[in-house]
């Protein structure tokens, strides 16, 4: 069995892909960021699954196709929020609990029939960063349940949950980040809960065409 991976460096990878290895599967690991090219070169032989772990791309519709049994997508975002920035938009919406999602992979993002789901309480003192590690946390866990179920009898695993709403886009991410003088101190702090993440773009404004992000002290 050859098992295709396409990730990011993330918590969890390494111990996830020992699962793989220790269970006798040939894998090939891809590990990129969202500017690297997909890596297309991995669909030249037969693939039994296409697993994306975090992964920087969206992964094509001919690997899809070439995955012989299923592609599976881990999603670091419940049902209620897939797409782009799941995480970001539920802090704004300040939710009192999360989860990450295992699902088939199709060519519209985040719209594949859903494997398991895995939940969390939030608190309103947790940071982005913190419900962040929290998913890659739980996609960690939950990766030999479901990946374990493929491997040993090509079965997927059976969950009745679906998604919730069409995916969020990139351009709904980068409005939710800016900010202006028209909004309330409330808003404001909504927005910048949502968007402030160690070393990343966070919330902004833009003043006669310059732009000041803010910055976390």
């Amino acid at each position: 069995m050859r098992i295709v991976v396409l990730a990011k460096h993330k918590p969890g990878l390494e111990s996830s892909m020992d699962f793989l290895r220790k269970s006798g599967v040939e894998v090939d690991l891809y590990v990129g960021t969202r500017s690297d090219s997909f890596p297309s070169q991995a669909y030249g032989k037969e693939v039994d699954y296409t697993i994306s772990y975090l992964s920087p791309w969206i992964v094509p519709e001919f690997a899809l196709q070439a995955s012989k049994y299923a592609a599976v997508n881990f999603h670091p975002g419940p049902p209620e929020y897939p797409g782009s920035g799941c995480t970001n938009f539920a802090l704004y919406d300040g939710v009192s609990e999360y989860g990450v999602t295992a699902h088939l992979m199709e060519p519209k993002v985040d719209t594949g029939r859903i494997l398991m789901v895995s939940r969390f309480p939030v608190t309103q003192s947790e940071s982005l960063f913190q419900i962040t590690q929290k998913c890659y946390q739980e996609i960690e866990r939950i990766f030999p349940l479901v990946v374990g179920s493929l491997i040993g009898n090509k079965n997927l695993p059976a969950c009745n949950e679906c998604w919730k709403r069409k995916a969020f886009t990139r351009k709904e991410l980068d409005a939710l980040c800016e900010v202006n003088m028209e909004m309330s101190k409330e808003e404001i702090a909504r927005r910048i809960r949502a968007s402030s993440y160690p070393k990343m773009p966070g919330a902004f404004i833009d003043l006669h065409g310059y732009k000041f992000e803010y910055k976390e002290k």
